[in-house]
């Protein structure tokens, strides 16, 4: 292992080396595996983000609207978007629906623990609530809890309903926390680019 060279990544300084071990600062410390779906931050120009930003505010823009406002003519304005779609920086585009209009007054964050937590077990409950509507946001957590969701319902009577109908009726969960939101501080569903 002494004689083994050890490859720092180009913006990258060596601070230590510990059992073998370099320690590094740096944006690349580790090495990406080629992967054609991911694109690098640092290839996305000015222009790419400023698409991505105006695109995220009101995605019904027409070209010609999006062509203008990011300084090109419409066709290599097209192109690009097209590319960003094509490498799934743009996965799909949708209409942000308000959920008060609709009548789901009540927003339920839900940690969930489950009993076990083998992979078939996990996998079973992400299967399970994939397929319940009330289910907005669903995400694998480290620390004391398997799982946050982020639920809505009508009212108190329609939680209580889910909770009872759906999600105690889950094998292999070892328990539930509620947590009611008061009031929604801020929602985004626009990335910083």
């Amino acid at each position: 292992m002494a004689n083994e060279a050890i490859l720092i990544p180009a913006g990258c300084v060596k601070i230590s080396k510990f059992g073998g071990i370099p320690g590094k600062i740096g944006i690349n410390y580790q090495d990406w595996p080629t992967n054609h779906e991911f694109i690098p931050m640092p290839l996305l120009d000015a222009i790419d983000r400023k698409i991505l930003a105006l695109l995220q505010t009101d995605g019904r823009m027409t070209m010609q609207q999006l062509a203008d406002k990011v300084g090109l003519s419409v066709s290599p304005c097209h192109r690009r978007v097209k590319l960003l779609e094509e490498r799934g920086v743009i996965s799909r585009y949708v209409a942000t629906v308000d959920q008060k209009a609709l009548g789901l007054h009540v927003s339920v964050f839900i940690s969930i623990k489950l009993a076990r937590q083998k992979e078939e077990d996990l996998n079973r409950f992400a299967r399970a609530i994939s397929k319940w509507d009330e289910v907005l946001e669903c995400y694998l957590m480290t620390g004391n809890r398997d799982y946050l969701l982020r639920v809505v319902a009508a009212d108190l009577a329609s939680y209580e309903a889910f909770l009872k109908n759906k999600l105690t009726r889950l094998d292999g969960i070892a328990s539930i926390e509620s947590s009611f939101a008061l009031s929604q501080v801020k929602y985004s569903i626009a990335l910083p680019v």
